[in-house]
């Protein structure tokens, strides 16, 4: 059974940084979805989700991310997705969520196309 589920809070200047852990499920996807809304209400609307420390995906864990990415459409938000897995990089594009978060090898090119330098 993979590790606990954190998610630690990084704030740049005009993006958040949400860092997970372990196996994104309902309780983690739940706990990742409730610091993302915290942001929101904050005013963060750019969005980065480092998955460094993430090799597992499920179904649940992937419909909180959807409608992670609807809420950003509303407020014409971003996010991006980093350091993700070869499995989980597959299962993204896979379900669509390509087409609707940027994806970058790293935190640091992440951050850079937020600001528009990449």
């Amino acid at each position: 059974m993979p590790g606990k589920f954190t998610v630690n809070v990084r704030r740049g200047d005009g993006y958040a940084v949400l860092e997970t852990g372990s196996y994104l499920n309902q309780t983690a996807g739940e706990e990742l979805f409730n610091r993302f809304n915290d942001l929101l209400e904050e005013g963060y609307t750019d969005f980065i989700i480092n998955m460094s420390k993430t090799k597992i995906v499920n179904s649940i864990g992937i419909s909180i991310l959807i409608e992670m990415l609807e809420k950003l459409r509303e407020r014409k938000g971003r996010l991006i997705f980093c350091n993700l897995s070869n499995v989980i990089s597959k299962t993204f594009k896979i379900m669509g969520l390509t087409q609707y978060a940027g994806v970058y090898p790293n935190e640091e090119e992440a951050i850079s196309a937020l600001r528009g330098e990449g």
